[in-house]
């Protein structure tokens, strides 16, 4: 059961960030898309079971083995996103941070906000919380464009400042 809980999360997952790219959502947005469907797929399927929080806080103990091997399949999934629309938008991320970390650091974001919301409920609050989260770790991890980063430092030089 806990097996076909996550493969379907993983192709909402897939669906939802084709969606949201080809809508043009800013990286965050996406990412967030793309976990809330696969959270969202998750939660849908276990809505009328009277054991939903049992099986969430139960599921490292009785299933570790397949929570590891998602958990690794839900971070390569994130990367590949990240790479991807870093790729087809000319967007590179800052020095010394890699796509495999931070695809790391989305998915400890994640686990984070699952700490502010345990049971995800309500959903549209853990979201909401994950998108906040989300934008201000992209925010930081990005390097600015280029051309921002060249008159950046020319204004910088006007204003007398030196390296």
């Amino acid at each position: 059961m806990i097996e076909r809980l996550y493969e379907q999360g993983f192709a909402a997952e897939i669906a939802a960030a084709k969606v949201a790219e080809e809508a043009g959502l800013e990286l965050a947005d996406i990412l967030v898309a793309e976990i809330g469907a696969r959270m969202q797929s998750m939660l849908a399927s276990l809505k009328d079971s009277p054991h939903t929080e049992e099986l969430f806080s139960e599921h490292l103990a009785q299933a570790r083995d397949l929570y590891q091997s998602y958990s690794i399949r839900f971070s390569d999934e994130i990367a590949t996103t990240i790479a991807r629309v870093c790729r087809k938008r000319k967007l590179t991320l800052e020095s010394g941070v890699s796509v495999r970390e931070l695809a790391r650091c989305v998915e400890m974001a994640v686990h984070g906000t699952k700490s502010a919301f345990p049971s995800m409920q309500p959903v549209d609050a853990f979201l909401k919380q994950l998108k906040t989260m989300l934008r201000m770790l992209i925010a930081g991890a990005m390097a600015p464009p280029a051309k921002m980063a060249s008159s950046a430092k020319k204004s910088l030089r006007k204003a007398g400042v030196r390296k």
